[in-house]
């Protein structure tokens, strides 16, 4: 089963919007939207527990959905995403999203 992880903090107003598109994106690929296991992040302990980069962050089977660059720093902030086409943006690129969906679905069939 393909474990999906949405981790978030209170001071970010697009984590909202990053979850319905989560949720979507699932659904398009046939996984069960309620199964995301949804986390506030909301110390810097829980910040440094859960390697937490900025709000929002997806982890499909552990993996960051676009891994933070190198100088990433861990702390309770709003995360900024590069989408494909070079914009930035609050929330991931839904290609990367669906991407991350689907390469774990087919690393578990092949187990």
């Amino acid at each position: 089963m393909t474990r999906v992880e949405f981790l978030w903090w209170e001071g970010c107003p697009s984590h909202e919007r990053a979850l319905a598109d989560l949720h979507a994106a699932m659904a398009r690929e046939g996984l069960d939207p309620e199964s995301v296991q949804t986390r506030e992040i909301d110390t810097d302990r829980a910040a440094h527990a859960e390697t937490f980069v900025g709000s929002p962050t997806i982890r499909i089977d552990g993996r960051d959905v676009q891994p933070p660059v190198d100088d990433a720093h861990v702390a309770l902030t709003c995360r900024v995403y590069r989408l494909r086409d070079g914009r930035y943006s609050p929330t991931p690129d839904p290609d990367d999203v669906r991407d991350a969906l689907r390469a774990a679905r087919g690393a578990q069939s092949t187990q």
